[in-house]
């Protein structure tokens, strides 16, 4: 239990449950239905971050600022409190069966929107989600990679999540299948732009992100700044940069260049680009709806992914 407080207490940008409440008020949602689902996703997420940071995965020893929960509490304590976490979340969504007459909606349809959403929830974390995109992503270290298998990985990597969290929202408030698909298309591309962000701000030297800068390039990842060189370039000054890649975890050196190159030859530009692009397709999906504090706030958060520096 204390290596989950510590983990759930490190603090973050809480953006996952912040669209789903944010959605599931625009789509007309009351009362606390949607709490149980908020705090459940935000244990998901922050199981994931617990294994990610492992020594076995990227092997980080800073985040958010703070230790990483295996450099406090040893690589088996950590293994063991990401998975009490995600077990704990699913416990605190089924949580959201205990009262089915909510809001004089109907015991049968409260009971058939709970068991959407928990599908929606379990499919995102799972290994069509989350751990596929992880497992992709961990498999893509030190190779060549297309553009698209990169989306792939930014998909269910971090996007699975975003687009659960808004189509919950929805489903939870009541909402048609037409809103729910809606909310879903529109949380994706949030959700894709989230993780370009994440790779612009690795690049970036002037970042707060918590963490020590070009930890891509120390973990031989491919992300979409160097990639948008490494597709500019020839067949010869490609193997030369993916050498250089090979050898960031032992090489300083290397690192510092492919960072000069991808600052100088205008990947971290190139990489913004397609961000504002898929943050333009969730913007123009919300203009759809009716004005309202909602729809404004979940406008506002779009605006966060693409202008934050965290």
């Amino acid at each position: 239990k204390e290596a989950m407080h510590y983990s759930l207490e490190a603090g973050g940008k809480r953006i996952r449950p912040m669209l789903m409440r944010e959605t599931y008020k625009m789509c007309g949602g009351t009362g606390s239905a949607v709490e149980p689902f908020m705090a459940a996703m935000e244990m998901i997420h922050t199981y994931s971050l617990v294994h990610d940071d492992l020594p076995a995965m990227d092997n980080d020893e800073l985040r958010r600022g703070k230790k990483t929960t295996w450099v406090v509490y040893g690589d088996g304590m950590a293994v063991l409190a990401g998975d009490a976490l995600l077990n704990y979340a699913f416990e605190t969504a089924f949580r959201a069966f205990e009262n089915c007459y909510v809001d004089g909606v109907p015991v049968t349809a409260r009971f058939k929107m709970l068991e959407q959403a928990l599908k929606v929830l379990s499919k995102a974390a799972g290994i069509h989600g989350m751990i596929g995109g992880q497992t992709a992503d961990l498999e893509a270290e030190g190779k060549q990679i297309t553009e698209e298998q990169l989306l792939f990985i930014y998909r269910h990597k971090t996007a699975d999540l975003i687009e659960a969290s808004m189509m919950i929202g929805a489903i939870l408030a009541g909402a048609d299948e037409k809103t729910v698909t809606a909310m879903g298309k529109c949380a994706y591309n949030i959700g894709i732009a989230f993780q370009i962000q994440d790779d612009i701000l690795d690049y970036t030297r002037t970042a707060r992100t918590g963490k020590p800068s070009n930890n891509d390039l120390r973990e031989h990842k491919v992300t979409l700044p160097l990639l948008t060189v490494l597709e500019s370039v020839g067949e010869e000054r490609r193997r030369e940069l993916q050498a250089r890649l090979a050898r960031c975890h032992e090489e300083d050196e290397s690192v510092e260049y492919l960072q000069h190159i991808v600052e100088n030859e205008g990947g971290m530009e190139k990489a913004a680009r397609v961000m504002q692009e898929y943050l333009t397709r969730a913007m123009s999906v919300l203009s759809e709806y009716e004005p309202s504090e909602y729809r404004d706030s979940l406008a506002n958060l779009c605006v966060y992914v693409g202008e934050r520096d965290r």
